[in-house]
């Protein structure tokens, strides 16, 4: 061997991922003098974050993902890119490369990561055969996807074999390539190393509506090529056979630790390398971190136990006294549009310990928390569907709730920190290991005045992001302790609040997301500021809500202007303004139900639901229901929902004012409008309040003198009652102060904030707002007039619109080559637990049973 070249460092790191990065980044911004480093890389890039790599996919270029390189730019730090350490002379204290350089350490650090695996599938490395870890993999997926769908002609087929937290991400990321994508999982659900049966079964329907077959309990047992050697088919263990264009194999990662292996360190069984609590190996000159590194039997592929090695490890080399605490296995999921988290004892093996489930069957929501037999400790839990709640209860493992378990899964629109202060020792970001107490004292010693200042100075929230709205809350606490404005920017991609959000978008007349975040914010956005500028936009704008590129800012259910069910199915709901409906139209949606196969139900909102539709039927049928004279009743949108009325002065004897006819007039007035939460309305035409118009946004009650106005009130979770804005107002007096109230809260309210909310924070509270509306105190009348007007003269239906348009329809075909033709040989088969109706001969027995309900015979 030639040794082109020796060198020497206090401190060389083998690998150069994200725990490497983090290791240098903590000994460089320790007060204490620095030792110098190498870090040799078998990549020739620098470190970038490979939580983000499916972002890739979805326009992401290498730089935007790449880590700070102004840490490898610091003269005490040597970073050498693609080359690779071969072999380590424990005795010297030297470690050399495969481009023949010898480099001698004082400190080694192992941070050679983990390494995807293949199954032992006869095939599994044929071309189109892929895993999913670094950008080159990601490079390699699109240049042959690219390249065989130009070859064969068509859009492709792909199949990602492993239906864990990297397989779902990899699905969405071919799914982005157009390529129709089927994940295959070994065990019986989908993320089965975090959720229960439950929590799985939501995830796959949630998984599916995205477009996303599943297949459980499927084991890969040899893979087919084609003519050109290219794969082509998989067998599953039961002989069954499906097609394929590429395969991603998501099936688990191993330890890269043969270096460590030749060297003769301890190394598990299992597979990495012995540490201790120190992060020190069997050699006390070296030290493993990361996914290479086996901690009391046990190396998880996480970067958040990686970070909080690196912290220990550069700790440790400076002298101070830092021990490993053990893993962390909390987990969100990133793809879009689908939300799970994963944390603490999720799967409740602690003894004795209790569940606390939440299920909302209508939104394809479940949540549960496990709590100790006391019911009083959180150790755990689970959210699919809704991971709001993520950032506020993860911190709280180990430590008192404070309150009804209940209360911390059922609020609307997510869960607020509780009252008490969280502990100064509970982690709020795992993946960097930052405490509460670290934020408070990042607030009063390092002089951070909002939550991305706190994420430069601490790293909490720089790497998944999941933890930043509880890192806000804290930021807020403590700056309103020290008698500082918090502030209220939307998220951290934007500064400003939604209010001056609204305002800024309004006055430079942009149009599109890109553009305003490129003016006005950073980065590429969340799931927080894309439906909030949806909204906004729809409102400035008025375009489609499936137009151009603010088409991917919509939330699930806007995406396909249907509500989705709990078994991936949806609802269709027309609108009937003040539940009005002629006789043909009653017999018109009871024959498309009837031909369709839905369920039907009244809602609460005087309309009629209709349940079970397929993504795509929901064209055909609001084709027959636009034909019949209905429209969408935007029963799925932030928007106005409906407009209940009693049936007034028409019919009933004690009724004062026409509160139908009114009703109408005020769904026809509103409907299509957006707005930052759902907005619901009620007219009752006398005191006796029929319509319980007092439960409602705005509230209408008909008296002797005219129309008395109620605003804030909503149901739900947290029922409020309206309170009195207005009385004796005429029709037009109505209808203008609605048009004001309504463009007022639109502009001014915080994201997904309820009008009773938005009312009780308001300036002046209610005399305020009487000003605002009819003494035009803040000279800004005319112009919520004139919104309003817009709004008006521009309505549209969106089924309608949608019918009219081939590349909007081309959203609701299942498959890639569906056609406007039915399949005669393909049966829908019935759920376990639908009804049916009961035979002649159940019926003869006397038992009660009636048509068309759920009392009639379950399959």
């Amino acid at each position: 061997m030639v040794v082109r070249e020796s060198t020497s460092s206090d401190v060389v790191v083998v690998g150069a991922g994200m725990v490497a990065h983090r290791f240098v980044e903590s000994l460089l911004r320790s007060d204490a003098a620095s030792p110098t480093v190498t870090v040799i890389g078998d990549e020739a890039r620098a470190p970038y974050d490979r939580v983000a790599l499916t972002s890739s996919f979805s326009g992401a270029t290498d730089e935007d993902l790449a880590l700070d390189t102004g840490i490898l730019a610091d003269e005490r730090v040597r970073f050498l890119g693609d080359d690779r350490v071969v072999g380590i002379d424990r005795s010297r204290r030297t470690v050399r490369t495969a481009s023949g350089v010898v480099h001698s350490y004082g400190t080694l650090v192992l941070a050679t990561g983990s390494y995807a695996m293949r199954p032992a599938a006869d095939g599994a490395e044929l071309p189109g055969c892929f895993v999913y870890r670094t950008l080159d993999d990601v490079a390699a997926i699109k240049e042959f996807v690219a390249r065989r769908a130009e070859r064969l002609g068509r859009p492709l087929r792909g199949t990602v074999i492993g239906g864990g937290l990297l397989g779902l991400e990899a699905a969405g990321a071919l799914q982005g390539l157009d390529v129709a994508c089927t994940v295959v999982q070994s065990s019986d659900r989908l993320m089965s190393a975090q959720l229960d049966l439950a929590g799985g079964t939501i995830l796959r329907r949630l998984i599916e509506t995205k477009g996303i077959d599943v297949r459980t309990n499927a084991r890969t047992t040899r893979l087919d090529p084609d003519a050109s050697g290219a794969v082509a088919a998989l067998q599953f263990q039961d002989g069954s056979m499906h097609a394929t264009d590429i395969v991603v194999f998501t099936v688990g990662v191993r330890p890269q630790d043969t270096l460590a292996r030749h060297a003769q360190l301890a190394v598990h069984p299992s597979g990495g390398v012995l540490i201790d609590s120190r992060c020190r190996t069997a050699d006390e000159h070296i030290l493993a971190i990361g996914e290479v590194a086996n901690f009391e039997g046990r190396a998880v592929g996480l970067v958040a136990p990686g970070y909080a090695m690196a912290e220990v490890a550069a700790t440790r080399l400076l002298g101070g006294d830092a021990t490993f605490p053990g893993f962390d296995d909390s987990t969100k999921l990133k793809l879009s549009g689908v939300d799970v988290a994963s944390f603490g004892d999720a799967m409740a093996v602690t003894p004795n310990a209790l569940d606390v489930v939440y299920t909302d069957p209508v939104n394809g929501v479940y949540k549960k928390l496990v709590l100790s037999d006391d019911a009083k400790t959180l150790l755990g839990g689970i959210l699919v569907g809704d991971a709001s709640a993520y950032g506020s209860l993860r911190p709280l493992v180990g430590a008192p709730l404070g309150g009804d378990p209940a209360a911390y899964l059922m609020p609307e629109g997510g869960v607020a920190l509780p009252d008490d202060e969280l502990p100064a020792d509970a982690v709020v970001c795992s993946c960097s290991n930052v405490t509460a107490g670290r934020i408070r004292d990042a607030v009063h010693s390092d002089g951070c005045a909002d939550a991305a200042s706190v994420k430069a100075c601490t790293k909490a929230g720089a790497t998944c992001g999941s933890c930043l709205f509880t890192v806000k809350k804290i930021v807020g606490q403590e700056l309103t302790k020290l008698g500082q404005a918090t502030s209220d920017a939307l998220c951290e991609h934007f500064a400003m609040s939604r209010r001056q959000l609204f305002d800024a978008v309004r006055v430079s007349e942009l149009s599109t997301f890109s553009a305003i975040i490129a003016r006005f914010g950073t980065g590429r956005g969340c799931d927080v500021c894309k439906p909030a500028l949806a909204s906004i936009l729809a409102v400035l704008v008025g375009d489609h809500v499936l137009d151009g590129e603010n088409a991917a800012l919509q939330d699930t259910n806007d995406h396909v202007m249907a509500n989705m069910q709990k078994d991936g199915t949806y609802s269709v709901v027309p609108r009937m303004p003040g539940g009005e409906v002629t006789p043909a139209g009653l017999i018109a949606i009871g024959s498309i139900a009837e031909s369709y196969g839905l369920y039907t139900k009244i809602t609460g909102g005087q309309r009629i639901d209709m349940f079970g539709a397929r993504l795509e039927q929901l064209p055909q049928i609001w084709r027959e229901l636009v034909d019949a004279g209905f429209e969408s009743g935007q029963a799925y949108g932030k928007a106005l929902r409906t407009v209940k009325s009693c049936v007034g002065s028409t019919w009933c004897r004690y009724g004062v004012l026409d509160a139908v006819g009114m009703a109408v007039r005020l769904e026809l007035r509103y409907r299509g409008l957006r707005s930052p939460h759902k907005l619901k309305v009620g007219v009752s035409g006398c005191a006796r309040e029929c319509a319980e118009a007092r439960s409602k946004d705005v509230g209408v009650i008909a008296t002797e003198t005219g129309w008395n106005m109620y605003v804030g009130g909503n149901g739900g979770f947290s029922p409020r009652h309206a309170e009195l804005l207005a009385s004796g107002l005429d029709d037009d007096g109505l209808i203008r102060a609605i048009d004001r109230f309504f463009m007022y809260y639109i502009r001014t309210a915080d994201r997904l904030q309820r009008t009773a909310g938005w009312c009780a924070e308001l300036d002046g509270g209610l005399d305020g707002l009487r000003a605002v509306i009819f003494e035009d105190s803040l000279g800004v009348c005319d112009d919520l007039d004139a919104a309003m007007s817009r709004h008006v003269d521009r309505y549209e239906d969106e089924w309608a619109a949608t019918l009219r348009d081939p590349a909007k329809l081309r959203r609701f075909e299942s498959f890639v080559n569906a056609t406007d033709t039915p399949d005669p040989s393909l049966a829908y088969v019935a759920e376990r637990g639908q009804v049916r109706p009961a035979t002649a001969e159940e019926r003869a027995d006397g038992a009660v049973r009636i048509a068309g309900t759920t009392l009639e015979v379950r399959r």
